[in-house]
């Protein structure tokens, strides 16, 4: 393996003749990679848009990869123990539907003409729900890279809890191609720290060391020395200099990561990105494509014809018969895993129900119900750590961890030990203080399969993993996040720490749940949902400090996102005002609701846990719960924004809060029984005098989609 060289190269004219280099691999071995190379470029020119220069520099090694590397089944590609690939410079996709047309993954030669069109299974990044071979949805960088930890620790995790004396179950690597900007973000830095700290020997990462970024030369900005850094995280580091003369020294280093099972292993490959266009080396070739000269003479100076799409057939040839090796891998992993199920049914049995997602029988019936004559009232989170506890023994698939707040966040599994590098079979994941990483981790747990991964950390900082979060609401990724300290009542750690726009933040996001539960019933039907819902994730967003009991609170009824908690007996045609309110402010409804109803204002109090589960719901329910028609005050300790569909005036958060006990700030900023009294009556009057009380559900809900999205 040769030592890093240090240069960057400058692009050069189109009319400048690029000088042949000697390639010192066997003829065909090039002529493999040039094609990848071509075919790669052809797509960002026949959509006219597109990233054509890493796949180019990356071509050597998706080849190595897929040739020689890699076990995977195009026939089957779930297979339980297959090698994960991740390709964490998303915008590099066409490289990666190269591979998988080349390895008959079911991508087409029209698929590839169709790069980046409406309903295309080749669209502008990688996207798990669209692409049969693609693990995971990338294209925000560093996200890939620490998604691809999750898969390390998973495997981890399935071989120390299933694999036998006899049987190796699970014994696959994980393999990742990222590049500068995925190592610039912090998310990477994030995982790569507790990879080291782990000592996953299954991740191998090739970085595609090209020097450059969107605006021009690494030297700009980014003059790290990236070998020292990843050493420090713990991992074994390896430079490769040569992949553009030979394969021989990327064989070697990645066998040498093969061979090191307690250390993760980055191989920093030297690449030149645009590699034949006449502007190689430089941010020209990354997001736009070759001009039609420039393709045309790149062909011609690798032995191509210069046609678009056109692959030889010896090449064509060459994949199609290492694919029949590889499914011949997975033909004998397949008869291992009879002889493994009869030799060990209920492992295996336990197996098969996890990669259903099937959710095991008991668990809706061990989580907490609250007794209000008996219960005793308490945090919502101390509610959550009662759920973890109930249905943690019965779901042994159920896995996650704290960024650094398991004594606030209360999320610890008392029937399993830590997962940390001696003990893979813990279940508990201390991932220190990273929340964005560990939001991105655990997409990789969820991706990887027969896992249902929760993690935690204070509601404000969600923040801080949001970019994860989004990736797991598009990739239809089942994940729990548990996120405590929900609002100013947390009190004297500030403003700093206190959530406002957090909420409603989480709400605008398309396919995932925000529950706000205001007791114990209302929390154990948030992770019955949650647990219910594989394809859309969850934020149970829970309290700090105890709240009073719900006299008629349900699983049930909670179940349907908002019902009527008091006032259930008041016909709607006689109801003068509905308070809806949520977690921590529910009790102050049902006090101020009591104190209205006595002056004579017949008031009813609608406790809404879930927003999305409510619309969700048919509208003769929605409209039995908020028919619209009468003054409605939303109370939350909260931005008031997103509350307007819903109810005519709002009691909410307009400004940041305050350093001071969480009693004294519900107080100051309206959340007290009294305010919400006060501004119920006052509603109520206004509307009385005005005459004209909008119906907020006597609108149109119109679908602006064209056509029909089948995902």
């Amino acid at each position: 393996m040769g030592g890093l060289t240090e240069h960057s190269p400058t692009a050069s004219p189109l009319s400048k003749k690029k000088k042949l280099e000697h390639y010192e691999g066997p003829e065909f071995e090039l002529k493999c990679i040039n094609s990848i190379r071509a075919l790669s470029a052809d797509m960002p020119s026949a959509a006219k848009s597109g990233h054509p220069g890493a796949p180019m520099g990356c071509a050597p090694m998706a080849h190595l990869l897929w040739s020689e590397v890699m076990n995977y089944s195009p026939s089957n590609p779930e297979w339980w123990n297959r090698d994960r690939f991740v390709l964490s410079n998303g915008h590099a996709c066409a490289l990666q539907y190269s591979m998988l047309y080349l390895t008959g993954y079911g991508l087409t030669i029209d698929d590839l003409k169709n790069f980046r069109q409406m309903g295309s299974l080749t669209p502008g990044h990688p996207e798990n729900f669209m692409t049969k071979g693609v693990e995971v949805s990338t294209g925000p960088l560093g996200q890939g890279i620490s998604n691809a930890v999750g898969f390390a620790i998973a495997e981890r995790h399935f071989a120390a809890t299933f694999n036998t004396e006899d049987f190796n179950i699970f014994n696959h690597r994980t393999y990742v191609i990222c590049g500068d900007g995925c190592l610039q973000e912090g998310v990477s830095s994030e995982a790569s720290s507790l990879a080291g700290h782990l000592g996953l020997g299954n991740l191998i990462v090739l970085y595609d060391d090209n020097k450059i970024t969107i605006d021009g030369s690494t030297d700009l900005s980014f003059s790290e020395d990236v070998k020292k850094r990843y050493e420090a995280y713990g991992w074994q580091v390896l430079t490769v200099d040569t992949v553009e003369k030979k394969l021989d020294d990327l064989r070697a280093a990645i066998k040498a990561a093969q061979d090191n099972v307690t250390q993760p292993t980055l191989i920093k490959v030297r690449t030149t990105i645009g590699k034949g266009s006449m502007l190689e080396g430089s941010a020209a070739t990354h997001g736009a494509p070759l001009k039609a000269n420039d393709l045309s003479q790149a062909k011609l100076s690798w032995g191509l014809p210069d046609e678009a799409f056109s692959v030889a057939e010896d090449v064509k040839s060459f994949y199609a018969e290492h694919t029949k090796t590889v499914e011949e891998k997975c033909a004998a992993w397949n008869a291992l895993y009879e002889a493994y199920k009869a030799a060990h049914p209920e492992k295996a049995a336990e197996l098969e129900r996890r990669f259903s997602h099937k959710i095991p029988e008991g668990v809706d019936g061990a989580l907490p119900t609250f007794d209000f004559k008996t219960s005793k009232a308490l945090a919502t989170r101390q509610y959550s750590q009662a759920c973890i506890a109930s249905i943690a023994p019965l779901m042994p698939e159920l896995i996650g961890g704290s960024a650094d707040l398991t004594p606030s966040n209360l999320t610890s599994i008392p029937c399993s030990g830590d997962f940390q590098k001696n003990s893979p079979e813990g279940r508990y994941l201390r991932f220190g203080v990273r929340e964005h990483g560990m939001a991105a981790i655990c997409n990789g747990l969820f991706a990887y399969g027969g896992l249902r991964p929760f993690c935690a950390t204070f509601l404000n900082f969600a923040g801080y993993a949001l970019g994860s979060i989004r990736v797991a609401a598009l990739s239809k990724f089942g994940i729990i996040y548990v996120m405590t300290h929900d609002s100013i009542g947390l009190g004297e750690d500030g403003p700093t720490h206190q959530p406002i726009e957090m909420l409603e933040s989480l709400r605008s996001m398309p396919n995932i749940n925000v529950f706000r539960p205001a007791d114990s019933n209302e929390t154990s039907m948030s992770y019955k949902m949650a647990l219910e819902m594989t394809h859309t994730p969850s934020v149970i967003c829970c309290s700090r400090s105890g709240l009073p009991a719900l006299q008629n609170s349900s699983v049930e009824k909670a179940s349907k996102g908002a019902y009527t908690v008091i006032g259930e007996d008041i016909a709607l045609a006689n109801t003068h005002l509905i308070i809806i309110g949520t977690g921590s402010e529910v009790g102050a409804c049902v006090e101020a609701a009591a104190k209205l109803t006595a002056s004579g204002i017949n008031t009813r109090v609608v406790s809404m846990p879930c927003q999305e589960i409510f619309l969700a719901q048919p509208r003769e329910y929605q409209l039995s719960v908020l028919p619209g028609n009468i003054p409605t005050l939303s109370v939350e300790a909260s931005a008031e924004y997103g509350w307007h569909r819903f109810s005519h005036a709002q009691i909410g958060m307009t400004r940041f809060g305050l350093s001071a006990p969480g009693g004294k700030l519900f107080r100051k900023f309206g959340f007290s029984a009294e305010n919400v009294t006060e501004k119920g009556m006052a509603l109520v009057e206004f509307y009385k005098e005005s005459g004209n009380l909008p119906n907020l559900m006597n609108r149109p809900v119109f679908n602006n989609i064209e056509g029909t999205i089948d995902h």
